[in-house]
């Protein structure tokens, strides 16, 4: 937590998949942008609404997220709160 804020705090999630494409890690955050294709009729399912609705709880509360590309070692998403 180098860098922090005496009463902030950071949470890192990674995964060891493939990496977010530089071209859809630019736009994830954008409301409705999914990879997934919408069927008609499903609900809940790549509405590309999740990561927009994080990022804006997020800023509300004074915090950032950001995606870090590790090459060879998947993506890693870090949400620093107190900011």
């Amino acid at each position: 937590m180098h860098g922090l804020k005496a009463h902030s705090g950071e949470i890192k999630v990674s995964d060891n998949g493939n990496n977010i494409p530089q071209k859809v890690l630019d736009k994830i955050f954008q409301p409705f942008f999914t990879t997934i294709p919408i069927t008609i009729g499903t609900t809940g399912q790549g509405t590309g609404l999740g990561l927009s609705l994080s990022y804006d709880i997020i800023k509300a509360q004074g915090g950032e997220i950001k995606t870090e590309k590790k090459e060879g070692e998947g993506t890693v998403f870090s949400v620093i709160l107190g900011t």
